[in-house]
């Protein structure tokens, strides 16, 4: 019997024929190959799963993450899977810890604002609003940033504290009635739901009206990286960083790896059609070079260093 599947645990979940495990990006093959190869096999397999089933059954793509961790428990793609999808089963407990974990290995804060939300959704308003006002928090990438101001609104508006909720969105630059990021949709739905909440309703009207024409503006149907849409035509042009959020990504999507810091964002005009504006969105990779517990971290940099050579070249 595998040990995956022994009897005093329920049998892993099913994972579709069609599923490789080469759909996952190459930095995440890259932790993998610490493995045996037919674990690394198996806990790919699983991971796909997870990318797949995160929002349209979170529990079933939880049991894929938990089934990748059996063989795969020391890899921070790993962890950071089995968090994620905690997160999004409502599971806060296993998010909170998973993430943490994910953190102690990976070394990146990319995490921070489920993690502040996992303390949230545990009842710890308190802690969560400390950790979002603390310094490694003010130091996130910006797309990482108006997330946790997101959670941050969420815990005072839970404190009933609904003036300084909208103030920590309207700190926000992004929070543009004019300009749309790939979070703007998300950004502009939580700031209405505020202004509703403190008696503005003529004002949250508008923002719900504008979350629709950035989610037009965008594509949103489509799957996209962070990058900014004019939603007047007037405005200048700027640079935001792009976030990597994807728990699975395709290969395609990482075949161009830059920092983030380096990449520049596509602006174009929403008047244009989705046929008649080219939309470049530019993508970097995940924060997951750090790599494994009880391996060389030098080692595994110069693995990860190799593989984003190798796609410069191209």
């Amino acid at each position: 019997m595998r040990i995956s599947n022994r009897a005093d645990r329920s049998q892993s979940p099913e994972i579709d024929e069609d599923v490789t495990g080469k759909e996952l990006d190459r930095v995440a093959r890259a932790q993998l190959r610490y493995l045996e190869d037919r674990s690394a096999s198996w806990v790919a397999k699983h991971l796909v799963m997870a990318g797949r089933l995160l929002e349209d059954d979170p529990e079933l793509a939880y049991e894929h993450t938990l089934a990748a961790s059996r063989r795969g428990g020391r890899v921070a793609v790993v962890r950071e899977a089995v968090g994620i999808a905690a997160y999004h089963a409502g599971k806060y407990a296993d998010s909170l810890r998973e993430l943490r974990t994910h953190r102690r290995i990976s070394g990146s804060d990319y995490n921070l604002p489920l993690i502040a939300d996992s303390l949230r959704g545990l009842g710890r308003v308190e802690k969560a609003i400390e950790l979002a006002q603390s310094e490694e928090s003010a130091n996130l990438e910006p797309s990482v940033k108006v997330e946790m101001q997101i959670v941050l609104a969420g815990c005072l508006s839970d404190l009933g504290k609904q003036d300084e909720a909208l103030a920590a969105l309207e700190t926000l630059e992004q929070l543009n009635f004019n300009r749309a990021f790939s979070f703007s949709p998300r950004l502009f739905a939580v700031y209405a739901e505020l202004l509703e909440s403190a008696g503005r309703s003529e004002e949250a009207a508008r923002w719900v009206k504008q979350v629709a024409v950035a989610e037009r503006a965008l594509g949103i149907e489509e799957e996209t990286e962070s990058f900014i849409v004019d939603l007047a035509p007037e405005m200048d042009d700027e640079e935001e960083s792009p976030r990597a959020r994807d728990l699975v990504e395709s290969d395609a999507a990482t075949e161009t790896e830059e920092p983030a810091e380096e990449a520049a964002e596509s602006v174009v005009d929403a008047n244009q059609t989705e046929e008649e504006s080219d939309v470049e969105v530019e993508q970097t990779g995940h924060d997951e070079e750090d790599g494994l517990v009880e391996v060389d971290a030098d080692h595994i940099f110069s693995e990860v260093s190799e593989i984003t050579d190798e796609d410069a070249a191209k």
